[in-house]
């Protein structure tokens, strides 16, 4: 059997994933086919910062919108994010924008840091670092969520025991468990890719 030939498209783009605006600092570090579309992408980026898919989202790369086209509302100028590539769009050192929640306004920096042969046998996406815990859904965005954890860190404000209940107990935004992020990613599993040697 023929070896397959690498290319942009079979490389694999090694992504660092930032969520602007908040403290502790939240960060990925994940590694994806180029051959990826946005709308897999998207994926990724919920899957690996602990999101849940439950909002409008959309791509900003090299001034486009990239995000779900619909058909409904005539005025909308994005590009269908399941059409087009990552490896056509962005190459090494580019950065590029990535808004979650149109309420909440969760906004991320996408920055390919290197582009690599894909290694034998190993599953694609996957999470390789990271950092921080992902705020919860609704929470109001980077100030509603400044707000959260002031209130958590504080037993006697009013707000404490609800909020506390409304997370579902104990909140450490600091905590990242790498073991974690990647199992997220595995429902993604690409097909194996082999490099030549």
């Amino acid at each position: 059997m023929p070896v397959p030939r690498v290319t942009a498209k079979t490389k694999i783009f090694e992504l660092e994933i930032v969520l602007e605006d908040v403290e502790p600092p939240v960060q990925r570090r994940v590694q994806v086919p180029g051959e990826v579309s946005l709308a897999v992408l998207h994926e990724v980026v919920q899957s690996a910062t602990g999101w849940t898919s439950s909002h409008l989202h959309e791509f900003a790369i090299d001034g486009r919108r990239y995000g779900i086209v619909d058909p409904d509302w005539d005025g909308q100028q994005v590009t269908d994010e399941a059409k087009v590539k990552l490896f056509r769009l962005v190459s090494e050192g580019d950065w590029f924008g990535y808004l979650y929640d149109f309420g909440d306004n969760w906004a991320h920096r996408l920055t390919v840091e290197k582009i690599v042969a894909p290694k034998p046998g190993v599953r694609y996406p996957r999470c390789v670092s990271g950092q921080g815990a992902c705020p919860p859904e609704d929470v109001g965005g980077p100030w509603g969520y400044e707000e959260f954890q002031a209130v958590l860190a504080d037993p006697s404000h009013p707000e404490h025991d609800e909020r506390l209940e409304w997370v579902g107990g104990p909140f450490d935004p600091h905590r990242f468990d790498l073991a974690e992020a990647d199992r997220a990613l595995q429902w993604l599993a690409w097909r194996p890719l082999t490099p030549v040697s």
